[in-house]
């Protein structure tokens, strides 16, 4: 039986039908004829289209289908090592900077840490405008994963944007002044953009996040001149799993809602399902592929009270272009329970299949799999794994195309602790990967993050209005008072660049990293593929066999993807530094040698013979580090740890131990003052920074206890962790 609509359900309906309202509505039949493109758009179509000569980089994956594969050779296997910096310029905010910079024309566009954009000369380093859309500070408390924001689409005249806070805006590409703006989702909800708007037919298709927190998925269409919306498509089903007037209710009237329950906790939050990144068009087909992630809650159980394959979580589902109606769709990770997105980056290319040619698409989400896929009837190609020690599944059944799991993965069905492999930050997260044209290889950012899940929670773990509801225990795995376990932390988390073989269903070669979360990947013509480090270096190597030919320090941890163009005939490469996201906000002492790398955000522009200079690097800061007297009991210690790891570990570390880019609490000043502690806390001081008021969900006494546990870990890890024991500044 359905759940019935309670009030506030009403409420929350209503309003954001008037958000709709206000956004434009839509045309009766969910779509509207394009008007013709201008030339200025057709350009853009046709560099989208083809790719062109190289001399643009006119999307984020270059091309539409987005194999960040660029057909220049005037940087090559032999001369790259020659390569230096052009010019660079200083950012505004050490937060992660995501975005890989586009290029058309000669004009740099390039998105930064809260959704502010630049446009810059791309051969010069001048800057020609800058925008600012403002995101209020505390939207930074409905951002799982950093302030950060992956790119922007050209299309024509206009450049556009979506803003962490819901807004899809329209820039006039010349001077940046707002042309149009939509708000995309109710915004008194946890939803944010940090992904990168995609145009197709004159459309603009944006996604959201928020399924940590609680929010139901989806994917819409916006008219590029005027902002008004043609068509959505909802990625879970309704909670009363009624029609939403949108081109997804035919097929979760006919299918997709018999894969849910009628009841548990999706029909409260809204069951995830979120598309914050990956955004595809198939110029081939006509068709749109949307990478769709978790599950909200994670916990199988919860969320759906274990029954059924939940579609579309952890899925690719293809849409027609120009109505987003279903055309098909294969899930990865049926009944998906351990946060494993298929958000990550989505390549299409073209290979022999049964001796002929055939359109697929490549797929390395979170779960450790490599996936090719027939783009036209979503069939199942290949899964074969593509990183080490994978032990939630042993492979899959092309059969049925479903995972053959391991019984002892389901930790809400045993009641048992369950240490994944990979963990929830994946085997591959969003860094983008590339494909070369030349190998015929994949070039994958790849990591070992394991983690634990647990099932046995108590009532601090439900559902709160603020802090990840994911239904598994976030506190009971927070690492204990042990030294060797710190340490077997560190050494259990790691990186690893993959040459994956799609044909062979191997790995070809590949490149160890001593830390995790390093940045995308660009593979060239030059029989060359780049990508930047978390430990602050950028490197090139050779396509064909991993043979390292570039090494350049560049003093700060790069986890954005480069892209590369040509003006005046010169061939250039563009990146951005500066660390952050998940992995580093929550990672603790994992962060390894990462911890001390300076987080310096700026925009890098390399060629050959390059003579620009970065400023003499940093030297690590270490803070004046005092730590209090311990003024607590042992159980507000324990009181305080168990609130740690609900609401704060996700942005200050794992046990308090920060990571450089979000303060660490062992060092705050307000932590030997229980008013200045309460004033950010429960009084909401710095809250134009992200740190909202938590009184929503913490006491007095509550505030105290976290007090008391961050003194201990600022005590206990002086004492007992050298490496750990000076928080880094930034």
């Amino acid at each position: 039986m359905a759940r019935a609509l309670t009030a506030a359900g009403m409420a929350a309906s209503t309003a954001l039908a008037l958000v709709l309202a206000g956004c434009g509505g839509k045309s009766a039949d969910g779509a509207k004829a394009a008007a013709a493109l201008d030339a200025a758009e057709q350009a853009s179509e046709t560099a989208m289209k083809g790719g062109g000569n190289g001399d643009n980089w006119a999307g984020i994956g270059y091309s539409y289908d987005e194999q960040r594969y660029s057909p220049l050779t005037d940087i090559n296997d032999r001369n790259v090592g020659k390569l230096d910096v052009a010019w660079f310029a200083d950012l505004d905010d050490a937060r992660g900077q995501e975005a890989t910079p586009v290029v058309v024309d000669g004009t740099m566009y390039v998105s930064h840490a809260w959704s502010k954009v630049d446009a810059w000369n791309a051969a010069t380093g001048k800057k020609l405008w800058s925008f600012d859309p403002q995101v209020p500070g505390e939207r930074a408390v409905s951002a799982c994963c950093d302030v950060v924001n992956r790119g922007v689409a050209v299309w024509g005249n206009k450049v556009f944007v979506g803003t962490l806070d819901g807004r899809l805006i329209a820039l006039n590409r010349t001077t940046g002044k707002p042309l149009w703006s939509t708000q995309t989702f109710d915004a008194t909800k946890p939803y944010t953009i940090t992904g990168a708007p995609r145009v197709v037919k004159d459309m603009v298709l944006i996604g959201n996040g928020g399924a940590e927190f609680g929010v139901r998925g989806y994917v819409t269409a916006y008219d590029a001149d005027t902002g008004k919306q043609r068509w959505r498509f909802y990625t879970a089903p309704n909670p009363r799993k009624q029609k939403d007037d949108a081109a997804s209710d035919e097929i979760f009237a006919t299918k997709a809602n018999a894969t849910w329950s009628d009841r548990g906790e999706w029909t409260v939050s809204g069951g995830g399902g979120t598309v914050w990144d990956a955004i595809v068009y198939d110029k081939d087909l006509d068709q749109i592929y949307l990478g769709v992630g978790n599950g909200n809650p994670w916990n199988h159980k919860m969320r759906s009270e274990g029954k059924g394959d939940n579609w579309f979580l952890s899925s690719i589902v293809a849409l027609d272009a120009t109505t987003g109606k279903y055309k098909w769709h294969y899930q990865e990770t049926p009944g998906e329970t351990w946060d494993y997105t298929a958000t990550q980056p989505i390549i299409l290319a073209q290979q022999p299949v049964g001796g002929k040619p055939t359109r697929v698409l490549y797929h390395a989400p979170k779960n450790g799999f490599f996936f090719t896929i027939d783009r036209t009837t979503g069939k199942l190609i290949d899964a074969k794994p593509y990183v080490d020690g994978i032990n939630w599944a042993t492979g899959y059944d092309m059969a049925s195309g479903r995972p053959i799991e391991n019984p002892a993965a389901r930790y809400e069905n045993t009641g048992k602790p369950f240490v994944a492999i990979p963990g929830a930050l994946g085997a591959h997260n969003w860094h983008p990967m590339s494909f070369s044209q030349k190998t015929g290889l994949v070039y994958i950012p790849a990591q070992q993050v394991p983690q634990g899940y647990l099932q046995d929670m108590d009532a601090l773990d439900q559902r709160k209005v603020l802090g990840f509801n994911v239904g598994t225990s976030l506190k009971g795995t927070m690492l204990p008072d042990d030294k060797a376990a710190f340490k077997a932390a560190v050494a259990a988390t790691t990186g690893r660049l993959v040459a994956f073989d799609p044909r062979a269903g191997k790995v070809a070669w590949s490149v160890d990293y001593p830390a995790a979360w390093n940045g995308g990947t660009m593979a060239t013509a030059g029989n060359l593929v780049f990508q930047g480090t978390s430990t602050g270096r950028f490197r090139a190597y050779a396509a064909d066999t991993g043979k390292q030919l570039l090494d350049l320090d560049m003093q700060s941890g790069i986890v954005d993807a480069p892209s590369t163009f040509r003006v005046g005939g010169v061939q250039y490469v563009a990146f951005q530094t500066g660390k952050g996201g998940a992995f580093p906000l929550v990672a603790g002492i994992a962060g390894g040698v990462t911890r001390k790398v300076p987080n310096l955000p700026r925009l890098i522009v390399l060629k050959i013979g390059g003579t620009a200079k970065l400023p003499p690097a940093p030297t690590s800061v270490t803070l004046p580090w005092q730590p209090p007297a311990q003024f607590g009991t042992t159980a507000q210690v324990t009181s305080g740890k168990a609130h740690f790891g609900r609401y704060c570990q996700v942005c200050h570390g794992d046990s308090a131990i920060g990571n450089g880019f979000t303060p660490d609490l062992r060092a705050s000043g307000a932590l030997a003052n229980a008013d200045a502690w309460k004033s950010v806390i429960i009084d909401g001081a710095l809250k134009d920074r992200g740190m909202v008021s938590f009184s929503r969900v913490l006491t007095p006494a509550d505030v105290e206890a976290l007090r008391a546990y961050v003194i201990d870990r600022s005590r206990w890890t002086k004492a007992n962790l050298p490496e750990a024991s000076a928080p880094v500044g930034r």
